[in-house]
């Protein structure tokens, strides 16, 4: 780790000369991170290719375009985000005003996952440039050829002692032994095992942290839905990445009196997206690794299953599945799928249903498809979940208007657009007190004072 030492020794100096916190300094990095992904789209598309089996079209729509949409975003609303506010100010303070500046906290790392291997390095990033940080980046090891495009793209972009990639060797481990050093922000997305290795190494230093994690996020078909359009959304959703995308459908619960015209429509879709055999589709990707396949083959042990199941180690090829008959006990409904595994319980009572994910960990992301607004209502209300949609699937995550994140087990911290600006700034609060008069009310001796200070403080 001494090379990581010194890097962030090089940033902590850098950061302190303060000029990280001009505006112009940080649009301009920004706008230059825009173009050099713009320059190297083709190899970023290939390099998605190699490693997930992404589409031209899916990796472009969930990787690319979605961060320079958020650049530009970003760019478009910075000069206002970072201006100082001006607040009002209690009367107990009287000839004084109030101010909330935005200020980075320092040098920030980001550590990303596998699965949208570009989008979640680079959309965290663009926040903390934003914000006026330094940053230090640890992309995954299990996407290396995406890997190898991040760290090309960031050498050309930025300075070490601005930006820079520690190289991915190890995985557990090496995550541990970068966070022994003390940054300033620590934003981690991946699995919640690890999230709580980050959480307890950041409390070493007394570090702040955004945990982007996941769970097992349910998709609930209410009796009343469009059941023709909610398939072909969850089918769109969930296998999307196939089905390796932490805010995806994990399981469904459908209402008994649609659930056999529901599945019906599912098993339609699939074919419809991917054709008679998914594995012949440039559509649809693969599982990353071995060790992930061979996980998410243990998990087809139980239950019936109503459709796929194929499958193809060499290639890391799993056909699209759904899986009924299953119970809560078995070992796909006890941790987060993260794949294209589909199982399916029908419910008769919503209440239940409420009842049901309540007692799990709190999701990331939650699905109701119903036409019923009292339903919607219920559901919105009374269950704790990070993010969702009503009637739809994934796509909340995409808005640059409303920050996304986790809450309880899938999360805490939220960012895109401005909560990203927000996310890596601390908010410092002022007050500038006037010395024309001073008011001697709150000196000691105070005597009957108090009588004074009731009528200011009711």
């Amino acid at each position: 780790m001494n090379d990581i030492q010194m890097v962030l020794g090089k940033q902590r100096t850098y950061f302190h000369t303060g000029a990280t916190r001009d505006l112009d300094f940080r649009m301009e990095k920004l706008n230059t991170l825009k173009k050099y992904i713009q320059k190297n789209e083709k190899y970023i598309l290939e390099a998605l290719w190699s490693d997930l089996h992404k589409s031209e079209f899916e990796a472009y729509a969930t990787e690319i375009g979605i961060i320079l949409e958020e650049i530009n975003f970003v760019m478009k609303h910075l000069r206002s985000w970072s201006k100082t506010k001006k607040v009002r100010t209690p009367i107990t303070h009287f000839l004084s005003s109030s101010y909330i500046y935005s200020e980075p906290y320092g040098v920030s790392l980001i550590i990303s996952p596998w699965n949208y291997p570009f989008q979640l390095t680079m959309a965290p990033l663009i926040g903390s440039i934003a914000a006026g940080n330094c940053a230090m980046l640890k992309p995954s090891k299990y996407s290396p050829k995406t890997t190898e495009i991040i760290i090309k793209i960031i050498t050309e972009c930025f300075s070490e002692e601005f930006v820079s990639v520690v190289e991915p060797y190890g995985g557990r481990e090496s995550i541990q032994a970068l966070l022994e050093e003390e940054f300033d922000y620590i934003f981690f997305t991946g699995s919640v095992h690890v999230g709580k290795v980050v959480m307890e190494k950041a409390s070493k230093h007394l570090t702040p942290v955004t945990l982007e994690l996941g769970g097992k996020s349910p998709c609930i078909v209410d009796s009343d839905s469009d059941i023709k359009l909610a398939a072909k959304r969850i089918a769109w959703g969930k296998f999307l990445n196939a089905g390796q995308t932490c805010v995806a459908p994990d399981y469904l619960l459908v209402h008994k009196s649609v659930k056999k015209e529901f599945l019906n429509e599912l098993m339609d879709c699939i074919k419809e997206f991917f054709g008679e055999d998914p594995s012949k589709s440039n559509d649809f990707p693969r599982i990353v690794n071995e060790r992930q396949f061979d996980r998410l083959i243990g998990l087809l042990d139980k239950g019936h299953i109503v459709t796929g199941g194929e499958y193809n180690k060499q290639e890391r090829y799993i056909a699209p599945t759904i899986i009924e008959n299953i119970t809560w006990e078995d070992p796909i409904m006890l941790n987060e799928i993260f794949g294209p595994i589909f199982p399916i319980i029908e419910f008769e009572d919503l209440e239940q249903v409420i009842k049901i994910v309540n007692s799990k960990p709190k999701p990331l992301a939650l699905y109701f498809f119903s036409n019923n607004k009292k339903h919607q209502e219920r559901i919105i209300k009374m269950i704790s979940y990070g993010g969702g949609c009503i009637n739809d699937t994934v796509i909340h995550v995409a808005s640059t208007y409303a920050p996304f994140g986790g809450v309880g087990a899938s999360g805490m911290g939220s960012y895109h657009g401005k909560g990203s600006f927000d996310l890596f700034s601390h908010k410092k609060s002022l007050i500038k007190k006037s010395n024309i008069i001073d008011i001697k009310v709150r000196y000691a001796p105070y005597n009957d004072k108090i009588k004074l200070l009731r009528k200011l403080m009711k």
